[in-house]
């Protein structure tokens, strides 16, 4: 994770906390918007930082050079923004959607020279004149506007005077809107491409406090894709890249402020 986003995520926490414990603790305090978690809908929106990466499962041909990895992904940190919407199923759990757009970065290293030795061919590439391989041809920097949605259920605990405790699971439907899926350029182009649709899980923790007048929630939120994102490469392209692959998966540790 991004040494600096880190931080601000550590100081933020620490922030929040010790202004819940001065606004939550007095017990003589009046519980605020009392009646907000009785209505059966209701509505808000949130920012948030997120870090994105790979999960990358190499091709034990193409990808690996004895114990080497050829491949690797590193993340970068982005942001995103959303809408929710809440449906009160009873008194500890509600239905929650949250679609919204993140803006994010991966980068991917092919250090896979080595791959020359297959350029006579093989059961599973075709011929293929060896490349010198610039940085130009090795690092592609990956850059993603998602559109998230996620459908979640929520189950928190009662109320302690104005802030509560809450724990939130279920599944994403996501859309890569510069997949490049459909291109017929390929990474010999240096053009990386992967699949426009896909599906994640998600699971979230935080607390929800409570002011005179909104809630206010900080939470940390893991997703992972279930579905390889790889689009292969052309036929007559040379196994530098995707043929390295055997899948490529995003996952994200996101920190969301919402405000309803």
């Amino acid at each position: 994770m991004n040494k600096n986003l880190l931080k601000a995520f550590l100081i933020a926490s620490l922030c929040f906390a010790t202004f819940a414990d001065a606004q939550f603790r007095n017990r003589d305090r009046m519980d605020r918007l009392e009646s907000i978690d009785e209505q059966k809908f209701s509505w808000g929106f949130y920012l948030n930082g997120v870090v994105y990466d790979y999960h990358l499962v190499l091709d034990p041909r193409y990808g690996t050079d004895l114990n080497k990895s050829l491949v690797t992904s590193k993340g970068t940190a982005g942001f995103g923004a959303g809408l929710i919407a809440k449906i009160k199923l009873n008194s500890n759990f509600d239905l929650r959607i949250e679609p919204g757009l993140q803006f994010v970065e991966r980068e991917i290293t092919f250090d896979t020279q080595s791959n020359d030795l297959y350029s006579a061919g093989s059961l599973t590439n075709l011929p293929f004149t060896p490349l010198i391989l610039t940085d130009k041809d090795k690092v592609r920097n990956i850059k993603s506007t998602l559109l998230d949605i996620p459908v979640m259920i929520e189950i928190h605990g009662d109320r302690w005077y104005n802030s509560r405790p809450y724990a939130a699971a279920g599944v994403n439907y996501i859309v890569n809107l510069q997949s490049n899926s459909s291109s017929n350029d390929d990474n010999q182009q240096q053009v990386f491409r992967s699949t426009t649709q896909n599906f994640a899980w998600s699971a979230e923790m935080g607390i929800q406090l409570y002011f005179k007048r909104f809630k206010l929630t900080p939470g940390v939120r893991g997703t992972f894709f279930m579905n390889n994102e790889v689009v292969a490469d052309n036929v007559n392209t040379p196994p530098y890249w995707t043929a390295a692959l055997s899948t490529a998966q995003s996952r994200a540790i996101m920190f969301v402020l919402k405000f309803e």
